[in-house]
């Protein structure tokens, strides 16, 4: 199978992302028949749009940046959702980790494609899609996205139960969040709210705080 390497500068602390993404049989195919200059150019572009699909799933490591364009930005911000779940330590229990997602339904299909088949220590992942309203019974993390009306609200509500929330939006911390996501130089990077995860009673890995674009601590 073609091997096409593709990677993602990264700024600040965190590391390189170099991910491999494999090519298709039809591609390697297109590859020997294709005729001429035309068909070498075809066979570049499709390479390079398997390279930028690849590019969110590649973002599974805590701490690596993408580009926020199109899709790609859905994509990252799914991924850093999985990796969340393992920096947090949570009640010793059995069943699976359950993400509840508002406000955000593509991020959340997103987030329950990529966690198919996977788990967290031994815990396989469910994601529920929520609406104004509903309950957060059972939840260990809440996202909730931007066109979400009643933020405030639900961050209240998540505290109570001691539910991990992620926000995406300009004063998510100031409104309770634990984790925040923000566009800083049109990449997508995250930030930390330390009063916030106390609230929640919540310990974060100093592993997530390393990568972390802002940590807020005591009364910043």
């Amino acid at each position: 199978m073609a091997i096409l390497s593709a990677s993602l500068s990264s700024a600040g602390p965190n590391p390189l992302l170099r991910a491999p993404v494999l090519l298709p049989g039809p591609v390697r195919a297109a590859e020997r028949t294709a005729p001429g200059g035309i068909g070498r150019s075809l066979l570049t572009m499709a390479a390079l749009l398997c390279a930028t699909l690849m590019v969110a799933l590649s973002c599974l490591a805590v701490g690596a940046d993408a580009p926020a364009a199109n899709g790609v930005e859905r994509g990252v911000k799914a991924a850093f959702l999985y990796k969340f779940l393992g920096y947090v330590e949570y009640p010793q229990e059995t069943g699976p980790l359950v993400v509840g997602v508002l406000g955000a339904d593509d991020i959340g299909a997103e987030l329950a494609r990529i966690t198919t088949g996977r788990n967290v220590g031994g815990r396989p992942i469910t994601v529920r899609t929520l609406r104004e309203g509903d309950g957060l019974t059972g939840l260990h993390m809440l996202f909730i996205g931007a066109d979400a009306a009643r933020s405030t609200a639900m961050l209240r509500a998540a505290q109570q139960q001691g539910v991990l929330t992620v926000t995406e939006s300009d004063n998510g911390l100031q409104q309770g969040s634990v984790i925040n996501f923000r566009l800083v130089e049109d990449r997508v990077r995250f930030e930390v709210s330390l009063p916030a995860a106390e609230k929640n009673g919540l310990k974060l890995s100093s592993r997530l705080l390393s990568v972390a674009y802002h940590v807020l601590k005591g009364s910043q």
